[in-house]
């Protein structure tokens, strides 16, 4: 029991990342019918953005407590992290708003693949290895440990989640984010700025995976210029579990790949004599990800926009 209740922590705290960096790609598909696969890469420069100013912040005031330390790092990477996905938008996917829907699917893995090569040129290439801030001392939760440093992640990711859906449901962006993912022409006819939707939907997708950028490095006590990714093509087979363009779907896609990973590189691992171990935990999450969409295409809770005329 002890284990299982290891493992399901695990899952969560692995899951609540990938949940976050989910929702931006679900809430970029579902107002543009885009996929951003750069999303990783902007976790990527979340997390190198706040180790350089933990770097700083620690040159500066050594004596500040380490959640205090963390809460600047995040708070200084989502800016980092909101400037750049905005450029993306307006320099890379808004000329091509109109184009064949391949174009913007190559132009997002270039765009991926130039966020690294600056990211290496700034950072360099090798893993840089992020301080710990937290104390060291582990919470007991039964039989099994949780660091403070997840429960930091766990209740960043809840508090997140939550204002990104009190958001979308109770604001007047979020009436408009709906309105233009539902039909575009029809919210332009109502008043509704297209163009300053999405781009507050890139920036607050941004926002998200600066703080799960951040909380990564945190977690795994390394940064480094390739890092995001394998957090991106797992948070994107999250959207596409829980049904892509559903911001439930996205969370409850994240937590569910997360919790299959670990209980299976657990259990699964411990049956193989260690064969399908950690090494082997993609296994897992794809395998279930592609039974689900052969049973279910449109992923554990549907697709919620509807087709544009």
């Amino acid at each position: 029991m002890d284990t299982f209740i290891q493992q399901m922590i695990n899952g969560v705290v692995l899951g609540s990342m990938y949940a976050l960096v989910a929702l931006g790609y679900t809430m970029v598909y579902g107002v543009l019918n885009l996929i951003n696969f750069a999303h990783g890469d902007v976790l990527m420069i979340g997390a190198m953005a706040g180790l350089t100013i933990l770097k700083v912040v620690q040159n500066v005031a050594p004596d500040l407590p380490g959640i205090v330390k963390l809460a600047i790092a995040i708070i200084g990477a989502i800016p980092v992290c909101v400037i750049v996905n905005v450029i993306i938008e307006r320099v890379a996917y808004r000329p091509l708003r109109n184009a064949p829907r391949l174009a913007p699917l190559i132009t997002a893995i270039g765009v991926s693949l130039l966020l690294q090569t600056f990211a290496m040129m700034i950072w360099g290439r090798s893993p840089l290895p992020f301080p710990q801030l937290m104390p060291s001392e582990s919470l007991h939760i039964g039989g099994a440990l949780i660091s403070q440093t997840q429960v930091m992640l766990l209740v960043l990711a809840t508090v997140s989640m939550v204002g990104l859906v009190l958001l979308v449901e109770k604001t007047k962006m979020g009436r408009a984010m709906r309105a233009t993912a539902e039909n575009p022409r029809v919210a332009g006819l109502m008043g509704v700025d297209s163009n300053k939707v999405i781009v507050a939907t890139f920036a607050i997708g941004a926002a998200l995976a600066a703080v799960a950028g951040v909380m990564w490095g945190a977690n795994y006590a390394s940064a480094q210029f390739a890092m995001g990714f394998q957090p991106g093509l797992k948070a994107f087979s999250a959207a596409v579990l829980g049904g892509i363009g559903n911001i439930y779907g996205a969370m409850l896609g994240g937590i569910v790949l997360g919790l299959i990973e670990s209980l299976g590189a657990g259990y699964i691992g411990d049956l193989t004599g260690g064969f399908f171990g950690s090494n082997y935990q993609d296994i897992f999450a794809f395998i279930v990800l592609i039974i689900v969409l052969t049973l279910r295409p449109s992923g554990i809770m549907g697709e919620r926009v509807a087709d544009r005329a």
